[in-house]
């Protein structure tokens, strides 16, 4: 150590060249300066300073902590009016738009002091002579933010004492704004980063800032942003009233995204079933890609239920959700004459898959299926809006493509269908299904195909499949699977196509069938029984059929003009007719006989159990004939400005189709099939149909081989007709000048509900006015006009038989639907049909909606029919108070 020091005085003295070093005292001695010479001494080294070995230095580690300074960062500060330094009270004050700035903090208000010895600040807002307050503070540390009316912060320990403030916290998955909680305290102390101690604190989610409509009354609580409010005793005030809702202590979350937590339950009353909780649970997030909420329900008289939930999603690969839901109804009390027990559950899934997962495969699944009466006998009002569902449906399928030439795609699909009224329930486990493209081998795959041989293709596709039919009381038992039907049938249809004369279109066509079966069936003559006996038979088999078939069809064009003078200028009539021919062979081989009692050989097929139809006994030749229409016009633009005549259509499509079986015995004109669809009522489509029969019928209604012409009557008679349209009407369509954006600058209030001729002379902006009435409202739509925004939609179908010359009506009816905005927060809407062939309502329901700012009021009422109920519900509609709420209901009445 005493080396290095002797060199590094040695370097000090090279460097300094006036000075010397004492080899008594090691003090560096300045020279007397010479003006004559400038000279340099260097000092005398000993002539043993490099025999000398000298002991390596060591570092020992300073276990005394360094001391912090006061401030770890320069305070920025500036003002706009003026910056006063006092070295007498040892502060800055400074005054209007005033800002600080030290690392993570930001103060601005209207004037601030800053004590620069004790690092304290103390800010406030600015008064003028009117006595009005401006500039009120703001505070920032960090991501948290306070509005308060004046801030007393030390920038060392960073406590502070805040008077008045307010600010704002997200919660949940919604947006800071009007769903994000609002904390006002009339006095907080910040503790550190993390913690807030408030005293008479207001929580609420009102947009309104400086009057909420309502809020929660908190005498004392804990703060901790971003996560939780823990308060003591805590009530709700409406309208700065106090209300009895109230607990001795609360926790509200504040936790961003999901957070596992308790579903708040709904409470009521049941005559027939006691009091009860509703969709109480608990909620868990398991990971980022899945959630889990389970929910009950429980009646004093037993009953009771449950659904469980789960939601998953992976960005870019699928999505999904399962619902299971159970209930157990008891009605009434065991002993009592009207005591029932009945369990009903569902289950539904629905799984979908990005296309961007994987381009040749792919996994979907919509499952619904349960009780046939499940929604019609469920008490939660969540399952109200399927109390009309007849049936359920579901599929799983798997697809898989496989690209190289030709391709093949292939599919294997689990489906169900319930009807809940017979409580048939048919399903297919599984589905296989294949089928290739359509190949042409006498052509390159991108050549163009010209000619009868070029066009020549062909595809093959194979349907497999487990069928079982079955009963809800069957379902799940081992007696489902009795009557299970295996089956599949390869298919392989060849065709082609080409032009004759230019003008016509000539296809062929032919289609080979190969089906198989694992069970037939043989029938014989009991002799001692006198009955026929049917067996059945397990084993493969198969059997094929056949067909051929050609069509030729053509395009025709009628135009007539009338001058462009005319309103209607020209129509054009667009003609398709086409005629077709098929055969198909009979299939006697597949057909065996018996003898029955009278000594008769009767026929049968052993493949009559089979999924994909029976082989035919008898030859098929016929042909058919169709012809399509469509009619347009071209009319005058009501637009002078129009250059061209606009194209109305008066037929989208007319249709006549009937077909000719050669091989029949008798009736061998099919009848004649008529169908159209219109819009001459602009937004009004109409579609009908009708069928003629060209046959007589006996007086017990059978068709017979006599042409109804030949028997007295017309041309053909109408057995049976339908007509149906649909269309809907808003206000907007009514309005003088029709319909006007809402952006309109020369439309200075909103279009929906029109100027306000009642609002007063010299009113304040945003107050409105109506009659006595008065509202304050911030919003630029006014709450009363004369003008009610509505829309309704109207369905309406009429169907007709007369196939028996009973000339009925067997369908009548009109269903509507619609709403009206009475004012901009009250909506009603309804729901309802009329039956006009049996005189009576369909289910009819009104809706009633009002906004209440903070809150939402509903009512839902269907007030006769077969799902006559109420609900009642008004609550908080951001979600992070949205329990608390009041609903009651009535009970279904399900024994009507």
């Amino acid at each position: 150590m005493q080396a290095n020091k002797h060199l590094l005085v040695f370097l000090f003295v090279l460097l300094c060249g006036n000075a010397t070093l004492s080899a008594q005292e090691d003090q560096i001695t300045p020279l007397p300066i010479k003006a004559a010479r400038d000279t340099i001494q260097a000092p005398i080294l000993k002539t043993n300073i490099f025999d000398k070995t000298t002991a390596t230095d060591t570092i020992e580690v300073d276990t005394v902590p360094k001391k912090q300074p006061l401030l770890l960062d320069k305070i920025k500060y500036k003002a706009k009016d003026y910056v006063k330094l006092s070295q007498k009270d040892n502060k800055i004050y400074l005054y209007d738009e005033a800002e600080i700035y030290y690392q993570d903090t930001e103060l601005k208000a209207g004037v601030i002091v800053m004590d620069y010895v004790k690092n304290e600040v103390y800010a406030g807002r600015m008064k003028d002579s009117l006595g009005n307050y401006s500039q009120l503070p703001y505070f920032k540390q960090g991501d948290n933010e306070v509005r308060p009316d004046s801030i007393r912060f030390n920038f060392d320990t960073q406590k502070a004492i805040i008077w008045n403030s307010r600010t704002e916290q997200q919660a949940g998955l919604g947006q800071l704004g009007s769903d994000a909680m609002k904390v006002y305290a009339q006095v907080t102390k910040k503790e550190n980063d993390s913690v807030y101690f408030l005293s008479e604190g207001k929580l609420t989610t009102s947009k309104d800032t400086i009057d909420p409509d309502y809020y929660i009354r908190v005498r004392k609580a804990k703060f901790v942003p971003k996560k939780k409010i823990i308060a003591g005793f805590s009530n709700m005030y409406i309208v700065d009233v106090p209300t009895p809702v109230a607990l001795p202590f609360a926790y509200f979350p504040l936790t961003q995204g999901r957070a596992p937590g308790l579903l708040f339950p709904t409470f009521g009353n049941d005559p027939n079933r006691g009091y009860f909780i509703q969709n109480g649970g608990y909620y868990l997030p398991i990971s980022d890609y899945v959630d889990l909420s389970v929910t009950g329900d429980y009646y004093t008289n037993g009953s009771y239920g449950f659904i469980g939930q789960s939601i998953y999603t992976k960005r870019y690969k699928f999505k999904g959700n399962i619902r299971i839901s159970y209930e157990n109804l008891i009605r009434s009390q065991k002993g009592f004459s009207d005591y029932s027990r009945t369990s009903n559950y569902n289950i539904r899934i629905s799984h979908t898959q990005d296309t961007k997962a994987s381009p040749n495969s792919r996994f979907s699944a919509s499952v619904n299926l349960g009780s046939s009466q499940y929604y019609n006998n469920s008490l939660n009002q969540v399952n109200r809006n399927n109390s009309q569902t007849n049936t359920f449906a579901s599929s799983i399928s798997y697809s898989k493509t496989f690209p190289a030439y030709p391709s093949v795609n292939t599919s294997l699909t689990l489906s169900h269908t319930q009807n809940s009224r017979t409580q048939i329930i048919n399903m297919s486990l599984p589905t296989f299904q294949a089928s290739m493209e359509r190949i042409y081998p006498f052509v390159k795959r991108d050549e163009v195909k010209k000619g009868i041989f070029e066009n020549i293709n062909f595809q093959y596709d194979v349907n497999a499949q487990n069928s079982i039919t079955t009963t809800e009381e069957d379902f799940f038992t081992s007696k489902m699977f009795d009557e299970a039907k295996i089956g599949a049938r390869h298919r392989l249809p060849i065709a082609t196509n080409f032009k004759v004369a230019k003008y016509f279109s000539v296809s062929l066509s032919g289609t080979y069938e190969d089906i198989w079966t694992l069970e037939t069936i043989r029938r014989q003559y009991d002799a001692a029984e006198e009955e026929v006996v049917t067996d059945t038979i397990p084993g493969f088999d198969r059997f094929n059929r056949y067909s051929l078939g050609t069509s030729i069809g053509t395009t025709l064009y009628g135009t007539w003009n009338f001058g462009e003078g005319k309103k209607i200028q020209a129509l054009r009539h667009v003609m398709r007719p086409s005629i077709s021919y098929s055969y198909a062979p009979s299939f006697e081989q597949f057909y065996d006989t018996y003898v029955d009692g009278d000594g008769e050989d009767v026929q049968y097929t052993p493949f009559e159990t089979s999924l994909y139809g029976r082989p035919s006994l008898s030859r098929g030749s016929s042909v058919s004939f169709s012809l399509q229409n469509t009619l347009e016009a071209k009319v005058r633009d009501k637009d002078s400005t129009a250059t061209e005549p606009k194209k109305v259509s008066i037929l989208s499509n007319l249709t006549l189709s009937t077909s000719y079986n050669f091989e029949a015995d008798s009736l061998k004109l099919s009848p004649v099939s008529l169908s159209g669809a219109t819009e001459i009522i602009k937004n009004v489509p109409i579609n009908f149909a009708a069928t003629f029969d060209p046959y007589a019928i006996d007086n017990s209604g059978r068709r017979i081989n006599t042409l109804n012409i030949k028997n007295g009557g017309g041309l053909a008679r109408l057995t049976s007709a339908r007509i149906n349209t649909g269309f809907s009407l808003n206000s907007e369509m009514f309005q003088k000048g029709g319909t006007k954006k809402k952006d309109d600058k020369n439309n200075q209030q909103n279009t929906d509900y029109g100027a306000n001729p009642f609002e007063l002379e010299g009113a304040q902006t945003g107050d409105r006015h109506f009659g006595n009435e008065r509202e304050l409202d911030n919003e630029d739509i006014p709450l009363y006009n004369t003008k009610l925004p509505w829309d309704a939609r109207f369905t309406y179908v009429a169907t007709y038989n007369n196939s028996n010359r009973q000339g009925e009506i067997t369908n009548h009816s009109l269903m509507f639907s619609g709403n009206i905005q009475l004012s901009p927060k009250w909506e009603v809407g309804f729901n309802s049909g009329y039956d006009l062939k049996n005189k009576g309502f369909a289910d009819t329901r009104f809706a009633f909606k009002r906004d209440l700012g903070s809150f939402k009021l509903s009512f839902d009422w269907t007030p006769f029919g077969r799902y006559e109920r109420w609900y009642f519900f008004i609550g908080i509609k951001s979600s992070i108070l949205s329990d608390l709420k009041w609903e009651n209901r009535s009970q279904p009445f399900s024994n009507r």
